[in-house]
């Protein structure tokens, strides 16, 4: 059971890094997209926040609304790609980005590590816009 959990966390990782990275959600295979689709409503009503403010963050309109922050923490967590200190784990993240992106992403993540903000919310919101201030167009939020 352990390594069921510790695989689907792993795999649940991936697809993390892989969609908040990539300009399209198109071409999920359908396990992915209902993963995706399970995550997104699970953080939505976890944190309460507005479509809108997700759909702007999409275009790097980044709101300062708490329940956005909350959601970016919510993600995260549940990918176990940040610690209960509110530390994202760069290198993990990285370890689990397919080799093809590899290249093209380990330069933003170590770049941004972990920004500190005001609680973990803020600390996933502060290194989203530091990832997307460098991605641009390669930054998506699920």
């Amino acid at each position: 059971m352990f390594y069921l959990k510790l695989g689907l966390v792993q795999f649940c990782a991936s697809v993390y890094c892989l969609i908040l990275m990539s300009s399209s959600v198109q071409g999920l295979s359908e396990e992915m997209q209902d993963l995706v689709n399970m995550l997104h409503t699970n953080c939505i009503e976890e944190t309460g926040v507005a479509e809108g403010t997700i759909e702007d963050a999409r275009k790097l309109n980044f709101a300062e609304d708490e329940k956005l922050k909350c959601y970016m923490r919510c993600l995260m967590v549940q990918m176990a790609t940040m610690d209960d200190e509110g530390i994202i784990d760069v290198d993990a993240t990285i370890a689990l980005l397919p080799d093809e992106m590899k290249t093209v992403f380990s330069g933003p993540l170590k770049t941004c590590g972990t920004k500190i903000g005001a609680n973990h919310c803020d600390n996933a919101f502060q290194t989203n816009k530091c990832w997307a201030d460098i991605l641009k167009n390669d930054y998506y939020l699920i």
